[in-house]
């Protein structure tokens, strides 16, 4: 590796080592190198086995395909929502999920004896408690097929209808998920969602907040 003047300075600044060991970089300059005339290099650096060559290699169809989507059995924690036909919707890429859960506690300042050393006893009295529902916000993301294209082609539209179909239905729907069914929840109703911008032209990303449901009986026979 040859350095000039101003080799000299970047080279100070990075370490001597640090120059020399750029191939990527040095890749990107021989690129830079076919489009720009005169050929100015990028780098500070000179190199006498860089050279300008040009490929014959016809663009391969293949690169611009997406990622295929995932089977329940290839995803950690596959996540389902089912329809009223029994029929399972899988979320094609592993969602992330985040599951918050509290208790609603009464309390009541309430006046308290005092104890033997004549103190008086502090805090509030709990005077009963209830599970709150537990708060799940579902993040993920929908992926075309490929990756550049028109909407028909690239965009996942087939994947959004049948989310956009699910987050606006008006009941409470059954899911399958391991770390909820470990909470015993089998049913979300859902508070809000967005499909919010995301670059590129195949990917749409997702949030949902949605609370815990489950079955009570509030009509009790008269046996209960």
């Amino acid at each position: 590796m040859q350095l000039d003047k101003t080799g000299i300075i970047f080279s100070s600044i990075v370490g001597a080592k640090g120059a020399s060991a750029l191939p990527r970089l040095a890749t990107l300059q021989n690129e830079l190198m076919k489009h720009v005339l005169p050929a100015i290099p990028f780098l500070p650096v000179t190199s006498q086995n860089i050279s300008i060559k040009n490929s014959d290699r016809a663009m391969d169809a293949e690169l611009w395909k997406a990622d295929q989507k995932l089977n329940a059995s290839d995803q950690f924690f596959p996540f389902s929502f089912v329809g009223d036909d029994g029929q399972a919707y899988l979320l094609p890429y592993e969602p992330i999920i985040n599951i918050n859960g509290k208790n609603t506690i009464v309390r009541r300042s309430v006046a308290k004896a005092k104890t033997s050393d004549g103190l008086a006893l502090g805090g509030k009295i709990k005077e009963r408690w209830t599970q709150d529902d537990y708060d799940i916000t579902i993040t993920g993301v929908l992926i075309g097929s490929i990756i550049t294209g028109n909407v028909e082609n690239c965009f996942p539209r087939e994947d959004f209808e049948k989310l956009r179909d699910f987050m606006t239905a008006p009941r409470s729907l059954k899911v399958y998920c391991e770390p909820l069914q470990l909470l015993g929840i089998n049913e979300l109703v859902i508070e809000d969602f967005s499909f919010p911008f995301t670059k590129g032209e195949n990917v749409q990303a997702y949030t949902i907040k949605a609370y815990s449901d489950f079955d009570y009986k509030l009509l009790l026979d008269l046996d209960d």
